[in-house]
């Protein structure tokens, strides 16, 4: 039985995308099966940020309303072994989606994969409630930005109200420059305000950057102080 993390932010533009893909990439090179499943419903960025936005034929949508099976909306991503990606729908609204949909389709996954990680929409809404309840980890991304930071706590008081116990938080787009300024909060003060352990830390680098709008996750490279710093994040989460 495979362990299902949500990845989550509170404020748009923090990365949770990037640390969902590149998180994802790490794991299924290190030998794991692992599914990544866009929950953005009507703004998927998960397809782009592999470069598979061609390659849907099904998605989220058509297995969460019976069209088709889990099987055939997957897509395989041969870069990284046995890496598969979940799309949603982008340009259609799925309604009536409740708990016991998302428990369902959890259950399905965790039996085929490893890892399901789960890139969760913005905020604290009904979707954040009902794919809480059945998942086993929360993983909030958070930027050196006061709002960040803020919207970052919401979220994860909202996750530990839904019962997820098990939490972290990732530090994402850290600049060193703008960190000694002090015009932005550290890294000690945003550990003091998030209640869960921290899992590591991202510094902003432009590769990340442009491997996402090129559709090519930056730990590609394999030997990349990013992919070692990916490496180590996944250790410590899982």
């Amino acid at each position: 039985m495979g362990i299902t993390a949500l990845v989550t932010s509170g404020k748009g533009g923090a990365g949770k995308t990037t640390i969902t893909v590149n998180l994802g990439a790490t794991l299924a090179q290190k030998g794991a099966r692992v599914v990544l499943v866009d929950f953005n419903m009507g703004l998927r960025n998960l397809d782009i940020y592999l470069g598979m936005e061609d390659c849907s034929l099904f998605d989220l949508g058509d297995v969460l309303t019976g069209v088709c099976k889990v099987e055939k909306a997957l897509v395989h991503d041969e870069r990284f072994g046995r890496l598969y990606m979940l799309p949603c729908p982008q340009f259609k609204e799925i309604n009536g989606i409740t708990a016991q949909h998302v428990a369902g389709l959890f259950g399905v996954l965790k039996n085929k994969f490893d890892y399901v990680l789960v890139d969760m929409p913005l905020g604290v809404g009904q979707m954040m409630e009902n794919a809480a309840s059945a998942a086993d980890l929360g993983i909030v991304v958070v930027t050196p930005d006061y709002v960040s930071l803020r919207n970052a706590d919401t979220v994860d008081r909202k996750l530990d109200v839904c019962g997820l116990q098990k939490r972290c938080f990732i530090i994402n787009q850290v600049d060193l420059e703008i960190l000694r300024s002090g015009s932005v909060p550290g890294i000690e003060h945003i550990a003091r305000n998030m209640s869960t352990p921290l899992a590591g830390i991202i510094p902003y680098d432009e590769n990340i950057h442009a491997g996402n709008n090129m559709g090519s996750p930056v730990v590609l490279a394999a030997d990349s102080y990013i992919a070692k710093n990916f490496s180590s994040i996944a250790l410590r989460v899982f």
